[in-house]
This record gives C-alpha cells, structure tokens and sequence, in this order.
C-alpha cells in the first residue's frame, strides 16, 4: 500500500503549475473521523492542524501550507485538532 506523500511548503510556482487554487475548497471543523480514499486525493491546507492515521501504518502530522497526497484504496482516520481548510482534487 503507498503511504502518504507530504511536501512542505512548496512554491508558489509549483501550486500555480498544478491550478492547486482552481481546485475545490473543503472546511471542517475540529473532529475526528474515519474515511476511505475510492480514488487518490491531493490537497493543499490553507488553515489546520490534522493527525491522519492510516489503519495499517503511522500517524501522519499536516497543516497549513502543506501539499499532501492520499493514496486510492487506503483507509484512515482523520484527527482534525484546528479547524481545517484545504484545496483538494481526486484522481491526480
């Protein structure tokens, strides 16, 4: 199973290169909650503080600023420890 992939801070050019800030937007307030990837998923955190546990791996630590790639097929619980607001895109 791939793991997930987290860039800090990458360029201004590379998110502009991806149309990162055409993507959708998704907030969530602090929670916690399981959730499965049908399809690969990349995001980039505008705001939040977020522990991802994969349920066969480590804990994953993400947040504002971060460029993170979830693979397709995993399964996770998300720890959202400040509230959450992220760019993201299925399948790339």
């Amino acid at each position: 199973m791939e793991k997930i992939k987290v860039e800090r801070k990458p360029s201004e050019d590379r998110l502009k290169e991806m149309g990162v800030f055409e993507w959708s937007i998704w907030t969530k307030e602090a929670s916690e909650f399981p959730w499965s990837y049908d399809e690969s998923e990349t995001c980039y955190f505008l705001e939040g503080d977020v522990i991802v546990t994969p349920d066969d791996g480590d804990p994953v630590v993400m947040g504002k600023g971060d460029l993170v790639t979830f693979p397709k097929g995993m399964s996770c619980t998300w720890e959202i420890r400040k509230d959450v607001k992220k760019h993201f895109v299925f399948g790339r």
